[in-house]
Order: C-alpha cells, then structure tokens, then sequence
C-alpha cells in the first residue's frame, strides 16, 4: 500500500488550482490521479475564449487556461498521473486506482474530489422516437469538432439553453453548418447573457422558450424532429402547437450532473438537489478528510470560479492532515424563497463563511438574505439575479443550532 498525504481526484481547473495552492501553503506530498491520458480536463476543447477573466485578468481560451495550470504544476513537481482511474474509497481513505500499472491500493491522509461532471443524456429527459444516429450531447459534439476535426451534421437542432449547447450554435455556424433554432424549456436561457448574445444574437439563431423536442423522426440517420410548446409551469405538452423541423443533427444541452458515483461507494451523503457531496463551510464531505469542489460539488457558470472554490477546499485539506481543522457542530443551511439550492449545506458556527447559491427565477433589484432565526448573518444587493449565474455572499459566523435559511427578497 502506497502512502500519500492528499490525493486529489480529477486534473481538470478545480483539482489543478487545488494542487497549486497546497504547494504554495507547504504541502509536498501531493497526488493527482486524472483518468483521461493528459490534465486539462474539459478545458481542452473549449477553443472559446473567456476563461481566465477572474484568475489571469484576461480572456483566453481553454486549452490556454489549462496549459497555464498544467505548466505550473509541472514546474511544482507536483505529480500527476493520467490514466489512473479511481474505482473505490474504502474506510479510512483507502483509494483502489486501476491504470496501465495494474490496480494499485493508496491511502490518502486527506481526498479532494475534484472529477468534474457529466451530461444529461436523451435517456435522462425520455424523448420518445426512434433512436437514430446524429443526436449528441453538447459536450460529445464539441469534442468531435474541437479535438477530433469531425463535423457532427450540417442541418441541427438544440434542445436546450446551456452554455455548451450556446457556443456549439455558434461554433457549427461558423463550420457552415445551418442552426435552425434553440429550444429551451424552461422560460429563461440556461446559459450566461454574453453567450446568448454572442452565440445567438449575432448569428440571428432564434432562441424558442417553453418548447421541447417531443419526437425525434428517421431511423438509420435522424431525419427531423417535433418541437412543441410547453406549459410554463407543467412543461407538459401543448396540443396543437406541434411543429417539424428537418435536420440531420438534432444536440442536447440539457443540464450537467456532478458525477459522484464513486463518492456514493464511500458512503458520502448526496444532496438531492445538486447532485453533489453535501458539504460544510470547508467542502468537507459527511465523511471526515474527504473534500469535494469545482463541478463535482455543484455546476459552476465559470472555470474560474471553481478553481477557486477548489483553492479554498485545499485551505482546508491542509488543516485537516496537520490536526488543525474545527469542524465543531452541525448548522443546517437551508435554501428558502427564490433560491434552489445553496453550497454548503451545513456550517460548525466557528466562524464567518461564504454561501454559494442559484436563484430560481430571473428577477431585478434583489436583495439575498442570510438569516439564523431574527438575526441576519450576512446580505448583498444584485441590481440582477438569474438562474444561469452562480451567485455567492459572505456571512458572519451562525451561533446556537436553529437552521439558517438564505432568501430571495
């Protein structure tokens, strides 16, 4: 059995960030396990620009934002070692890692669970039809684009608002291909302003909400699909609003998951609305030295952001093998009006911390609210509030064990 003093999990912007920032606290002995052959994680095909505007002070493109990180680990020393998937976290941070090696068996002082997420799939959102060749995740399309020089179709249909979904209108567009329109179900884009802007707008792709694709039609090769309006509350079907568009190419850019399979395995509670780890003010998990950050815990708007939530978990990480992380009680943070979901869900009332959160409305001139019985902790004014963005406030320290609740007012 290998020991190690924290392994952190995944080589995308979140676990790299992590692991520069536990070099630049004194941590040496750092491991990074990436499945993937190279670091980078989904940056390397997001040829986009608009990375790095918090971290670096200018725009660039993924693969740039990644090189950079990756660049510095490298001059850290810090080891990295792609093709090293993790497959089980036993008692005691026990890490079985499967690679070109054989299995191997590493005990980690402290894990930091940085892997990323995943797409929602067509069987996740149940279009009914046949199951033709030419749908694709967002994500799948760029990679075929962008890492692959492979054009997905000529004639495409998106379902769904996202930020993927957004740049890949753009990105075939430029290619040559025809983007007949983005369907969107909810009524608000998904995706941030700048690319609605950017990516729709400026190429006049026409942007439908309160409709979904309601059947896909060919069966060797898609042919076209039935794209309905919904009821804005319901999302079921509107009779009679059925409408076909031709096409060869139908994306789904229907939402990411945090991908947590192998923190279930290691007994680590899920918060049902994330799709996470359920975390503490210092991204320790229900089970004691494992953090989680970046789009494991909790899908971020920007990689910038999620590099520095990771930065802050590794902070943590660090106190915790040297003895020196109070964790103390248990607060529940509980989401209330206009709010779906906060990060952390839990906080110990040692001291102030900084509340995560994503509205579920569009609203304009908002106030968010940290509120533990009749005092409030913490509260900020956005002239704008809206779901596609993450929102994040400071709040003192909570005392006593009544829930704090966060609110839209």
């Amino acid at each position: 059995m290998e020991n190690r003093g924290i392994v952190i999990i995944g080589a995308g912007p979140a676990g790299l960030a992590a692991a520069i920032r536990l070099d630049e606290l004194g941590v040496r002995d750092i491991l990074i396990l990436e499945r993937e052959n190279s670091g980078g994680g989904i940056l390397r095909q997001c040829i986009h620009d608009g990375f790095g505007l918090e971290r670096y002070g200018e725009s660039i493109s993924g693969p740039e934002y990644a090189s950079r990180l990756l660049e510095e680990i490298g001059k850290r020393g810090i080891e990295c070692r792609t093709g090293s998937s993790v497959i089980d976290i036993g008692r005691d941070r026990v890490l079985t890692v499967a690679s070109a090696r054989g299995t191997e068996i590493i005990k980690a002082g402290a894990i930091i669970a940085a892997a990323g997420c995943r797409e929602r799939s067509r069987g996740a959102i149940m279009i009914p039809g046949e199951r033709p060749a030419g749908v694709y995740t967002a994500g799948t399309a760029q990679a075929y684009m962008n890492l692959y020089n492979r054009m997905p179709g000529r004639k495409a249909v998106i379902l769904g608002s996202g930020d993927i979904g957004l740049i890949m209108a753009r990105r075939l567009t430029l290619e040559g291909a025809e983007v007949s329109a983005v369907f969107e179900l909810q009524d608000h884009p998904n995706g941030l302003e700048r690319n609605i802007v950017q990516c729709l707008d400026d190429y006049s792709i026409p942007l439908y909400l309160n409709h979904t694709v309601t059947e896909i039609h060919g069966k060797e090769r898609i042919e076209g699909v039935t794209v309905s309006e919904v009821d804005s509350i319901t999302h079921k079907p509107k009779a009679g609003t059925e409408k076909y568009y031709p096409c060869d190419t139908l994306i789904l850019s229907v939402g990411l998951i945090p991908d947590n399979t192998i923190l279930e395995r290691a007994g680590v509670i899920i918060d049902p609305v994330t799709g996470g780890a359920s975390v503490d003010e210092h991204y320790m998990t229900s089970v004691p030295g494992i953090f989680s950050a970046g789009n494991m815990l909790h899908v971020h708007d920007l990689a910038d952001y999620a590099s520095a939530e990771a930065e802050a978990a590794a902070e943590n990480a660090a106190l915790y093998i040297e003895g020196k992380l109070d964790t103390g009680g248990n607060i529940r943070v509980a989401a209330a009006n206009g709010v779906s979901h906060v990060v952390p869900m839990r906080v110990s009332g040692n001291g102030p911390f900084t509340v995560s959160l994503r509205a579920c409305r569009r609203e304009r001139n908002r106030k968010v609210e940290i509120r533990q019985g009749e005092k409030v902790l913490g509260w900020h004014f956005f002239p704008l509030v809206i779901p596609s963005q993450m929102i994040t406030v400071h709040s003192d320290a909570a005392s006593g064990s009544e829930d704090i609740e966060v609110s839209i007012i």
